[in-house]
């Protein structure tokens, strides 16, 4: 039983990581494909390590750890990666009409880090 519930979870962790592929091929700009990548492969890696967990109890610690790790780091360097783009330039697509963001959070910071 406990072998069909770890293969149930590992199954669901490829769904999520098929499904980051196909948003990756899918998604209209950057940072759409950064979320899309991101977010389903954190989720996907977790599910798989959990599945590991649930087979394979004595080595819990190191996949635990493997987890943790990919639990911060994805995120982080999601987001390093976006914030760079933005500051090269790279504006996201909002809609088919609207080539540019009509919002820019960043721009006070970007005006204020030319002033310096």
């Amino acid at each position: 039983m406990i072998d069909i519930i770890a293969s149930v979870v590992i199954l669901v962790g490829a769904l999520f990581l098929l499904l980051a592929s196909i948003g990756l091929l899918r998604m209209p700009d950057l940072y759409n494909r950064m979320q899309a990548g991101t977010k389903a492969t954190t989720l996907g890696s977790i599910l798989i390590f959990l599945g590991f967990i649930i087979l394979n109890g004595d080595n819990w610690s190191k996949y635990l750890l493997l987890i943790i790790f990919i639990f911060f780091t994805n995120p982080l360097s999601s987001h390093a990666l976006a914030r760079a783009a933005h500051f090269m330039g790279i504006n996201p697509i909002l809609d088919r009409e609207s080539e540019i963001s009509p919002r820019d959070d960043l721009k006070t910071e970007k005006d204020t880090e030319a002033e310096s």
